[in-house]
């Protein structure tokens, strides 16, 4: 056989291995995710799993944000999950209509209707809205008939980080302030393409406010 010949076979069944070990791999995944009950999300080719509504979680996940809606309901997010307290616990909820996020959850899927943008996660679809990151929307109409945009890979989340009030700041202050922080740093150039850059902006604005950040 000729040597270029053999070069073409050798990669065609590496190419061919690789492929076979990614389709065990995603069925390994499936098959792990599937034994602690969470849930294939397919819709819009998200192929994402999440733990159902109604479960109940003994605590939150490590970099939670808390966001207050409508006054007085507090709503927990984590990477495309909605949280609400519940006996000491955090029950999988779906969030209400106009609740916004400062930014998407890792894992979505972006649909483009009449020119606009939205994105898809976990059940909840969410638009652009300037000032306060993503807002939680109805299904846009005619959506069904929408392909996705194929979707980037998920960037590794960035550690939470420790903020401790230097002035005394109350636990209701210091929330209100992170609050706040997390919302005008959804206003800086580059905040919503990239979680270093929200993370950095969110210290700042902290940092201005009497907190050490760390």
């Amino acid at each position: 056989m000729a040597p270029c010949l053999r070069l073409i076979v050798a990669l065609a069944l590496m190419a061919g291995l690789s492929q076979a070990a990614l389709a065990q791999e995603r069925r390994d995944r499936h098959e792990r995710d599937g034994r602690y009950g969470l849930v294939l999300d397919q819709r819009h080719h998200l192929d994402h799993y999440y733990p159902p509504r109604g479960y109940l979680a003994p605590g939150l996940p490590a970099g939670s944000l808390s966001i207050r809606f409508g006054g007085r309901d507090n709503y927990f997010f984590h990477g495309g999950v909605w949280f609400r307290p519940q006996g000491g616990r955090f029950m999988v909820v779906l969030p209400p209509m106009g609740i916004a996020v400062p930014m998407l959850p890792p894992a979505y899927a972006t649909l483009w209707i009449a020119g606009t943008p939205y994105y898809y996660a976990n059940g909840v679809y969410y638009a652009a809205a300037p000032g306060q990151g993503y807002v939680v929307v109805s299904p846009p109409q005619g959506v069904d008939a929408v392909q996705p945009v194929p979707a980037m890979p998920a960037p590794q989340p960035l550690p939470q980080p420790i903020v401790y009030p230097r002035n005394g700041q109350s636990a209701a202050q210091t929330e209100s302030d992170q609050q706040e922080c997390n919302r005008w740093a959804t206003t800086q150039a580059g905040a919503m393409a990239d979680a270093s850059v929200f993370q950095r902006a969110v210290s700042a604005c902290l940092d201005g406010r009497g907190y050490t950040v760390r």
